[in-house]
């Protein structure tokens, strides 16, 4: 019981510390009630979204600036949303994923992390979504909180761990449980923890309506946690950065495609005087459509395959035909490919070549030049590429798309992502 005391007692100051410090992340973890879990199936911390579930032992043996961390991973885990991001993705990948994302973070604005905590500085600045298709599952790491991982309705959390990352990653998972329909304010947690002295048994999964309700809360809580940092002024830009992305909605890459297209599509109407041989002394406006040129360049240098780039081009055209837009089909890997370009009309299908010519290394600049060269610019250049290569040091003054696949980044232009 002594040692319960001391638990509770340090996790408390953590809480504190973090408050007063860390204004943001403390304001999150305020808004999860922390609960001892039976160690059979709780090995570190853990959420469902409504509570955090600790083990005391694991809890024990962290110096107070690891339990700041472990509170606030559990904490940016449910106000990030990773339980409502899920989708169709692998419940453990997923959850590493996850960890990757928000461990970096947490380091970056002056945590200590716990030792085994999920790290690696190739997967810093990016999201659960764009690092998950990196990771590969591992067979030989069997989780120990399985049984609530393959369940379809469960959300997901990740862990920090002290043994190795090995055992780390298996445990590194959420559990779920069935949210309450009480208030925010009614849900604030209160000095202390739960009076459940043995632990709490593994809550259940999340049924969808469930989870919808708690992704509209914790929406709700992330932003106001944001706004009150910000006029604390102790809001890092990351974690500025990471708000942005939750708040702001985010469309999929074949929707972000679709958008720029259409809005460089221009119907305009015309007031230009008719034939006097008409004889009509009123001047009515007719539409007179522009037909969109766009150029689609793609990357050949061996790391874009032949399954992908069919799928990409299905999707230009499906696009075009709607919008009244002729594509210049241009293959490239440090040159052009001699075989191109190719030129499909509105009315045309646009058809991927049988093969390219390419698999050496990356250079963008041979396509802009080219481009420079039309007797008229294009309206859009769309360039599908992972990204890895060298650019132009100036960007055109017609808009520039990149779709890429990979995690490199781009100088200039719009970047959207493909994984």
């Amino acid at each position: 019981m002594v040692l319960k005391l001391d638990v509770e007692t340090k996790l408390a100051a953590a809480r504190t510390r973090l408050i007063i410090d860390k204004p943001f992340l403390g304001a999150l973890v305020l808004r999860l009630p922390l609960q001892p879990a039976r160690p059979d199936w709780c090995k570190t911390t853990t959420t469902d979204a409504r509570k955090l579930f600790y083990n005391v032992e694991y809890i024990e043996h962290l110096s107070l600036a690891e339990t700041q961390f472990v509170l606030a991973q559990e904490a940016l885990h449910c106000a990030l949303l990773h339980f409502a991001r899920r989708g169709h993705r692998v419940k453990h990948l997923w959850d590493l994923a996850c960890d990757f994302a928000i461990n970096p973070i947490l380091i970056h604005d002056g945590l200590t992390a716990p030792p085994g905590a999920l790290y690696s500085h190739e997967y810093e600045g990016m999201t659960a979504e764009e690092i998950y298709p990196f990771l590969v599952d591992n067979e030989n790491d069997s989780s120990n909180e399985e049984t609530l991982h393959d369940r379809p309705e469960e959300q997901q959390s990740g862990k920090g761990e002290q043994p190795p990352p090995e055992q780390q990653q298996d445990e590194d998972q959420g559990k779920t449980q069935r949210p309450q329909t009480e208030t925010d304010e009614q849900a604030q947690p209160q000095d202390g923890v739960d009076e459940d002295r043995e632990g709490a048994h593994e809550p259940p999964p999340l049924s969808a309506q469930e989870r919808e309700t708690l992704e509209v809360q914790w929406k709700q809580r992330l932003a106001g946690a944001a706004q009150q940092a910000m006029q604390a002024g102790k809001l890092s830009g990351e974690l500025a950065r990471l708000v942005d992305y939750v708040l702001e909605p985010r469309l999929p890459w074949r929707m972000l495609l679709a958008h720029y297209m259409t809005a460089q599509a221009r119907d305009d109407y015309s007031y230009t005087r008719p034939s006097s041989r008409r004889g009509e002394p009123a001047i009515f406006p007719s539409l007179r459509s522009h037909q969109l040129e766009v150029v689609v360049a793609v990357d050949t240098s061996g790391s874009i395959t032949g399954e992908e780039i069919a799928e990409f081009v299905s999707e230009i055209d499906a696009i075009k035909g709607q919008i009244r837009a002729r594509v210049v089909l241009q293959a490239c890997d440090e040159r052009l490919c001699p075989d191109g370009p190719w030129t499909f009309e509105a009315w045309e299908t646009l058809e991927v070549p049988a093969s390219f010519t390419g698999g050496g290394g990356t250079d963008f600049k041979p396509v802009f030049e080219w481009a420079d060269r039309l007797d008229r610019a294009p309206d859009l250049l769309v360039y599908f590429t992972d990204a890895e290569g060298s650019f132009p040091r100036t960007p055109p003054h017609y808009p520039v798309i990149w779709l890429v696949k990979g995690k490199a980044s781009v100088p200039w232009g719009q970047r959207v992502q493909l994984n």
